[in-house]
């Protein structure tokens, strides 16, 4: 069983701080101030240029993919790290497209994370060859699974309320139209069991610094199936992803396997804060993680529900059909989370109208879901969000 007090010590938070926010931004792992510092001292220091070699740069990005590939259900081999999410969305979307040139539309729902639709509606204007990025509900998506659509991409957990899509039913249904599936676990992976290799799903992305606890602006991953690994065309034909980078070939000349999907330089000192958070998922069972995650929210509802009766669930009722977040519906949500924040209990806010809390039971306990819950009632009740100075907005919300 995982030992989740254990984890809880491993992580730097402030005294006296309710963290339900790790869903936006994970905290800080007490061993990543001490890793970064070593490969600053000891490596790029001590070893400059030598450190490519000599301390596994140029490998990280594959060590550190296999270690998040246990998290997502994957293939060994077949993760690779760097670059940002919206990349990945880009190189994903372009490989699965070129492998279906007959076909001519991308289907995604209105609850995937408005950058993943950006990114295709930019591949759509670059590639200027009549593709379509067709938008419906989430419920509709199944039924909506025809010969037309090329690639069908969803994010797994809607980003705002935390419902869930069923990866493998609707992977299946793209397969039986010859579609092809490419998933976003941003809200997935380190959140909920993947099984990306049982699901048989042809592409997957994510980034580390929300559940995984990477650190801001930590690198984003991608998944390629085995199937597809040494056939999928990278657009974004980067230095890294070439056969031989150092044989400095006047043109581009693809790696073998998920080393294609490589772009720029391993950016070196967030990938040994990474590594620093993923020893301690090293300890952890998904299995057990995602049964506590559960047993957490379902204390925060019920403790929130019945005294709230302003706020109203946007998440799912039904655990198994939720990830691991909670969100209400809130007329003056903004201004009330900014009163949460400033009595110690940190969720975040979505637009128009949703606070988002999320549960993450590496670093929160009963104790934590309660003291939160106090804090809530009292600003609820209590109209204490009703403050001009809740309704300053910065620029992250």
């Amino acid at each position: 069983m995982t030992d989740f007090s254990a984890t809880k010590s491993m992580f730097d938070l402030p005294e006296g701080l309710v963290y339900l926010d790790g869903n936006s931004l994970g905290p800080l792992p007490r061993a990543a101030s001490d890793r970064m510092a070593k490969v600053m001292q000891e490596e790029w220091g001590k070893l400059l240029i030598s450190g490519w070699n000599k301390a596994g740069w140029m490998a990280q990005p594959m060590r550190t993919g296999d270690r998040i590939a246990r998290l997502i259900g994957a293939e060994p081999g077949h993760v690779v790290i760097g670059d940002t999410l919206s990349i990945k969305v880009y190189q994903a979307l372009a490989a699965a497209l070129d492998m279906r040139p007959d076909r001519r539309v991308i289907l995604s729902d209105s609850g995937n994370f408005p950058s993943d639709l950006y990114m295709a509606e930019g591949l759509v204007a670059a590639l200027d060859g009549g593709l379509e990025l067709r938008v419906v509900a989430p419920e509709a998506v199944e039924s909506a699974l025809t010969d037309e659509v090329a690639v069908m991409m969803l994010t797994q957990v809607d980003y705002r309320t935390g419902r869930m899509h069923d990866m493998a039913r609707l992977t299946e249904k793209a397969h039986e139209t010859g579609a092809l599936a490419l998933w976003d676990l941003a809200h997935s992976a380190g959140a909920v069991p993947v099984d990306l290799s049982g699901a048989r799903v042809d592409f997957a992305v994510g980034c580390t610094y929300k559940f995984l606890n990477g650190g801001p602006g930590a690198p984003a991953f991608i998944y390629v199936a085995p199937r597809h690994a040494d056939t999928a065309r990278p657009a974004l034909s980067g230095w890294l992803g070439h056969a031989a980078p150092f044989a400095f070939e006047p043109a581009y000349r693809p790696g073998t396997g998920i080393e294609r999907m490589r772009v720029g330089t391993p950016p070196v000192l967030a990938l040994a804060a990474l590594e620093a958070a993923l020893d301690i998922w090293d300890r952890v069972d998904m299995a057990d993680l995602r049964a506590r995650a559960i047993t957490l929210a379902e204390r925060f509802i019920a403790a929130i529900e019945p005294a709230c009766p302003m706020l109203t669930l946007a998440s799912p009722r039904d655990p198994a059909q939720r990830g691991s977040q909670v969100s209400f519906h809130f007329e003056h949500g903004f201004e009330a989370m900014q009163a949460c924040i400033a009595r110690g209990v940190v969720g975040d806010f979505r637009a128009p109208d949703i606070m988002r809390f999320g549960i993450t039971p590496l670093y929160l306990d009963e104790a934590d879901i309660d003291r939160a819950a106090q804090v809530i009632r009292q600003v609820m009740q209590d109209r204490l969000w009703d403050d001009p100075a809740f309704r300053i907005r910065d620029k992250v919300t």
